[in-house]
């Protein structure tokens, strides 16, 4: 496998730009998941402006979601067809023109349609990164590359609540906020053209490959029998009962602590950021831990386990206040490990040649799982009911295990199975 086909020892692909090309998707991955965050952290300045309930304003995430999950799965067999970088380009300008339509929303209506712009910037956007890592960075170092991706994503969300509502505070305006997000987008995609020979998928290792292969011509399967994969469903399952969880987290674990333990929304809206923090610093040991274990099923399931416990003793309220702050931050290093872990086993999972729709099919159960738990929960903290959303949460990451674990042992029985070569 370290010669390519036309026997010629392939060229050892230098650090620097496999670093680059690993950045660079880092920044953009990243940017994708600020924008997941581009109005939750300013719902207490919406409710003072107009009013709104917690439903209506689950109701925005929903809108991005749903739009953000359909494009997910259409998208990634544009990127099959045109490439991943000028669809990449696109997602980027969307989202600068959502922090626009945000920031001069007079109502109900602009924020929806903001956030429809954001869901359909977003949705591109794991089939184009999972495209250009797999064909543009070395096999020895994919798993870093993963690494860095889960924790850009984690960075992103981290710092739009810190971004989003330090800045309505200081300028007392939460427009100002949405158009600095709009700005911040436009910088990202400047970044991108500039460096666009490193984004290029056309000159991946996947493209050598094909055309010497050409003479061992593999039977052509239809688009979608990809479809007909029982570990793509179950994948596209994990992805929807994990994110059930993260989604509670990220929009309501700051007012149900609020509620819980009569601590200040200044020092509750910090769970946020501390989840994904040390969601990030995970990610960076769980780079490490994907090449040294073969069933990669069961880190998932420790983790994923281990931070439900975390969530369960935040809901049972006996926790004082500023520990329970700790604990919930603190389950998303469990989740942070396992995200490595979890993008590895789905490269193990889908058949070669369907990257992008694999991914696009399998993540968009994360825009599923934020699309149905962000009202769900929203309606759990109209009616009183806090501890449902750590509950909740931990519930939805114990169901997610099995999903895992129903893949892992998918991926074994394969690996299993006695290779017959042609002659």
């Amino acid at each position: 496998m370290t010669a390519s086909s036309s026997g010629t020892p392939a060229q050892p692909v230098p650090l620097r730009q496999d670093a680059r090309t690993i950045g660079l998707i880092g920044l953009a991955h990243g940017s994708s998941h600020f924008f997941h965050m581009l109005l939750p952290p300013l719902f207490p300045w919406l409710i003072g402006e107009f009013g709104f309930s917690y439903s209506e304003l689950g109701l925005l995430v929903s809108v991005f979601f749903v739009i953000s999950g359909v494009g997910q799965a259409l998208s990634g067999f544009l990127v099959d067809r045109v490439g991943a970088r000028p669809v990449m380009f696109f997602a980027l300008s969307s989202f600068a023109t959502a922090g626009l339509v945000a920031g001069t929303a007079q109502g109900y209506t602009g924020l929806l349609l903001a956030a429809a712009l954001a869901g359909l910037g977003n949705a591109p956007f794991h089939p184009v990164d999972f495209t250009i890592l797999n064909k543009r960075v070395s096999p020895q170092r994919l798993g870093h590359g993963f690494s860095v991706h889960g924790i850009s994503g984690n960075l992103g969300w981290a710092t739009a609540p810190v971004f989003m509502a330090g800045i309505a505070t200081a300028t007392g305006s939460w427009r100002t906020a949405c158009l600095c997000g709009g700005l911040l987008a436009l910088v990202v995609l400047a970044i991108m053209v500039w460096n666009r020979d490193a984004l290029d998928d056309r000159q991946g290792t996947w493209a050598h490959q094909a055309k010497g292969a050409a003479g061992v011509a593999a039977q052509p399967e239809h688009p979608m029998a990809f479809l007909k994969l029982p570990s793509v469903w179950l994948c596209f399952s994990f992805f929807f009962w994990s994110t059930c969880a993260l989604s509670a987290i990220q929009s309501f674990a700051s007012p149900a602590l609020q509620t819980m333990y009569g601590l200040p929304l200044s020092v509750t809206a910090m769970v946020v950021t501390g989840y994904m923090l040390f969601g990030a610093a995970g990610m960076l040991i769980g780079g490490f831990l994907v090449g040294r274990v073969q069933r990669l099923e069961k880190i998932i399931s420790v983790c994923l386990l281990g931070s439900a416990a975390l969530l369960v003793a935040v809901g049972m309220g006996f926790l004082p206040g500023m520990a329970a702050v700790v604990v919930a931050s603190l389950a998303g290093l469990g989740t942070g490990l396992a995200g490595p872990s979890r993008d590895m086993l789905i490269k193990r999972a889908a058949p070669p040649g369907a990257t992008g729709r694999v991914y696009g099919t399998v993540y968009s159960g994360l825009d599923l799982g934020f699309c149905l738990a962000a009202p769900a929960f929203g309606a759990m903290l109209d009616h009183g009911m806090t501890s449902g959303i750590f509950y909740g949460s931990a519930v939805t990451l114990a169901v997610s295990v099995v999903s895992a674990a129903l893949v892992g042992v998918g991926v074994a029985a394969r690996a299993a199975r006695p290779v017959v070569s042609a002659v």
